[in-house]
């Protein structure tokens, strides 16, 4: 049987007593306790700040410049070149290690 995992972990928060008994309200009228309450109000409000945080919106003409540019990429500038050069230097077999 899968074990459980606790719940030990304690969050507590000083509020105003107007604050507090519309927070009771809210959570009688759910059917719920104070502190289930919170915790599912507190949680729905974390996963939509987390779920803003993972989308990226643009318009649609940084889209089509996006995609223009993924499809069209530049010719490779000076530094680039470079870069490449270094890399290949660095992951030939000059320096790798033999086992």
């Amino acid at each position: 049987m899968p074990k459980r995992p606790q719940n030990d972990e304690r969050v507590t928060a000083r509020v105003s007593a107007s604050v507090k008994e519309t927070l009771q309200k809210a959570a009688d009228l759910s059917g719920a306790t104070l502190n289930q309450f919170l915790i599912q109000a507190a949680l729905k409000e974390a996963q939509k700040v987390l779920e803003a945080e993972r989308i990226i919106s643009i318009t649609q003409q940084d889209a089509d410049k996006i995609f223009h540019s993924l499809e069209n990429p530049p010719a490779a500038n000076q530094k680039l070149l470079s870069a490449i050069a270094r890399h290949q230097d660095f992951f030939s077999e000059s320096h790798s290690t033999t086992r």
